[in-house]
């Protein structure tokens, strides 16, 4: 498949990251749903497009969305249905909350707990015997898959994997959405986050779990405030710093033995290129494709009225070099 090459109208790194939430329409796919159980009491909502028997040989698509994405998300539903088209099943592991129901324990989901994923695709594994299994993951839930991989070295039941648009510093998108217009982004995921945990003040004693106080929760304006007070303390980190250091996906690069694609594009506004990897921190088993162009989660070609969902194409490429 031809590398990225954005017309001049998408060579933005805002209208990349910008234009399929505002400007592309619902695909409107008939998806499955299944609740799957965990072990700690909770659940995931998983979400199957185009599911077959579980004796089939038809390859399936594990998919982990962004930090507060679902499967309303554009990039999720343009994947989907791309993989509909080469013979895929697609099915996305909704993170803790992430479905439009409320998990039923105090704590969510980070960008490094791998233990819902790790039950999943044990299941999927046990359940489907003859079929290939794949994942791909976006921004956060890109991250989560990494740090995955590296866990689950051993098992090799994994195919292949593609991770995009991967903040593989935790701290550093942290840092620059505090600045520009960055902060546009950051403003509309905190108000997410913080409406969610406002929901858990109202089902729980938050107070037996963390320090924050539900009238303090409209004050925090920036990841670093939210990560110290809820996502640190809730998942038994001991700050944010604590959580940042031992999630990034970074430092298990070298241990990644699954043959994985890394997407990333250098405008990317959630980031800076300090935060890319060097070649001497991948595994051999790891592929970056590296664009100046692209944005987060974009990488759009064609133009603002015949778009051409390039990135969705190039997943689906890459994953047919192994069916």
């Amino acid at each position: 498949m031809k590398p990225f090459n954005p017309s001049y109208c998408f060579k933005n790194r805002h209208i990349q990251t910008l234009y399929s939430s505002f400007c592309r329409r619902d695909l409107k796919l008939t998806m499955e749903i299944e609740t799957f159980e965990l072990s700690d009491g909770d659940f995931v909502d998983c979400y199957w497009y185009n599911r077959d028997k579980e004796d089939s040989e038809r390859p399936i698509i594990i998919l982990f969305h962004g930090l507060e994405g679902s499967h309303k998300s554009p990039y999720i539903q343009g994947v989907m249905s791309e993989a509909k088209k080469e013979g895929f099943t697609t099915v996305l592991m909704h993170f803790r909350g992430c479905s439009s129901k409320e998990n039923r324990l105090p704590r969510a989901y980070h960008s490094g707990a791998t233990e819902d994923a790790h039950e999943w695709i044990n299941s999927l594994s046990h359940r489907y015997p003859k079929t290939k299994l794949f994942c791909a993951g976006y921004s956060i839930g890109g991250n989560m898959l990494l740090k995955l991989l590296a866990e689950r070295d051993k098992k090799r039941d994994i195919t292949a994997c593609v991770a995009t648009s991967v903040p593989y510093l935790l701290h550093l998108p942290a840092d620059i959405m505090e600045h520009g217009f960055a902060q546009f982004y950051q403003y509309n995921l905190i108000k997410s986050l913080k409406k969610n945990l406002l929901k858990k003040f109202d089902k729980h004693n938050m107070s037996l779990y963390i320090k924050l106080r539900r009238e303090e929760i409209e004050n925090i304006k920036t990841f670093w405030e939210f990560d110290s007070k809820y996502t640190a303390p809730i998942h038994r980190f001991s700050s944010a710093q604590d959580y940042y250091d031992k999630c990034s996906s970074r430092q298990f690069l070298k241990n990644i033995k699954t043959p994985t694609l890394l997407i990333h594009a250098k405008d990317d506004p959630f980031m800076v290129p300090d935060v890319i990897p060097t070649k001497e921190e991948l595994s051999s088993s790891l592929t970056l494709e590296l664009s100046d162009y692209g944005g987060h989660v974009g990488f759009i070609e064609g133009t603002l009225f015949k778009p051409n969902y390039w990135l969705e194409k190039r997943v689906i490429s890459y994953f047919k070099e192994f069916v």
